[in-house]
C-alpha cells in the first residue's frame, strides 16, 4: 500500500520552531529586532533582497509622503467606522483602506503602471537628455489624448500649483543615485504636457512616489499595496486622535441634521 505524497508548502519569508523564528533567512530576535527598521523590513519581504540604506531613504520617504493628508474621504471613513464599532479597530482601519482607489491613494498604483507601459514600449535604448526624454513623454502624452485617457499622476485637488511633496522627492531620489527611468519620464510629462493639454497641471505626490517606487524595481501590482501600507499609520492615527477628541458624531450629526429629504420622482409608467 502507497503512502499520499505529504503536501509541501515552499515559503522564503517566515517559518517558526519551538525556539526559533526565521524570517528572511535571518533569527528574527537575533538578528533584526532592534536592527533592522520597519521601511527596511517591508522593502525586505517584498523583494526578498536586503535593500541599500539608499533605497530605504527614498522607500521611507514615499511612506512618510503618503501616510496622511488630514481629512481625506479615507480618514473619514474609519472614523465613522470606529464611531459606529468602537470595539473593532481592525474594522476602522479596513475601512479607511478600502477607499484606496483611483482617486485616493491608487494614483500611485496607476502613475507607476503607466510610466512601466510606456518604458516597456521604447524600442533601443532610453534617452540620455531632457530632450530625449522630453520627446518620449510628448509622444505618451499624445498618444494618452488620443485616446482619451487621463494621464495618471498629474493635478491635485488642493495643490493647484505644487504638489510640495513632489521637489523633495525628486531631490532624495537624486541625492542617493535613484533617480530613475520612471521618474526621468515623470518629470519630462510634468514639463511636455501643456503642449498637448493646454494647461499646466502640477505632478502629484502620490504620481511622484509611484514614479519613485517602480525605480526601486517594485513592480506595478504591487505600488497600490505600499500606498496602503503607508496609510494605515495615518488611519491608527485618525483612530487614536479619536479616541482623544472624538468628531465621528459631529460629523455623522451634521449630514442627518442638514438632510434635505425629496421623495423618489415616480414616472406613471412605474406608478
Amino acid at each position: 500500500m502507497t503512502s499520499e505524497p505529504v503536501p509541501s508548502f515552499p515559503t522564503s519569508l517566515g517559518a517558526s520552531d519551538p525556539d526559533t523564528i526565521t524570517l528572511l533567512g535571518k533569527d528574527l530576535a537575533a538578528d533584526l529586532m532592534g536592527q533592522v527598521g520597519f521601511g527596511e523590513l517591508a522593502l525586505w519581504l517584498v523583494t526578498q533582497r536586503r535593500p541599500t540604506q539608499a533605497q530605504v531613504r527614498v522607500f521611507e520617504a514615499v511612506l512618510v509622503a503618503l501616510a496622511d493628508h488630514g481629512f481625506t474621504p479615507t480618514a473619514i471613513a474609519a472614523r465613522l467606522t470606529y464611531l459606529s464599532a468602537p470595539d473593532s479597530v481592525q474594522g476602522a482601519i479596513a475601512a479607511g483602506l478600502l477607499g484606496g482607489g483611483s482617486r485616493f491613494l491608487g494614483v500611485t498604483e496607476d502613475t507607476g503602471r503607466f510610466l512601466a507601459d510606456v518604458l516597456a514600449g521604447v524600442t533601443g535604448p532610453l534617452p540620455e537628455d531632457d530632450a530625449g526624454w522630453d520627446a518620449l513623454a510628448l509622444t505618451a502624452v499624445r498618444a494618452a489624448r488620443a485616446d482619451k485617457r487621463l494621464i495618471p499622476g498629474l493635478g491635485h485637488p488642493i495643490h493647484k500649483v505644487t504638489d510640495p511633496r513632489t521637489p523633495v522627492l525628486f531631490a532624495i531620489a537624486a541625492q542617493e543615485g535613484l533617480l530613475g527611468p520612471h521618474l526621468k519620464l515623470f518629470a519630462a510629462i510634468g514639463r511636455v504636457h501643456t503642449e498637448v493639454l493646454g494647461r499646466t497641471l502640477p505632478l502629484n505626490g502620490a504620481g511622484v512616489c509611484g514614479a519613485a517606487l517602480a525605480d526601486l524595481g517594485l513592480p506595478p501590482d504591487l505600488l497600490r499595496g505600499f500606498a496602503l501600507l503607508a496609510r494605515t499609520a495615518g488611519l491608527l492615527g485618525h483612530i487614536a486622535e479619536e479616541q482623544r477628541r472624538a468628531i465621528g458624531m459631529d460629523i455623522y450629526l451634521t449630514v442627518e441634521q442638514h438632510t434635505d429629504y425629496q421623495p423618489p420622482n415616480v414616472s406613471p409608467e412605474s406608478a
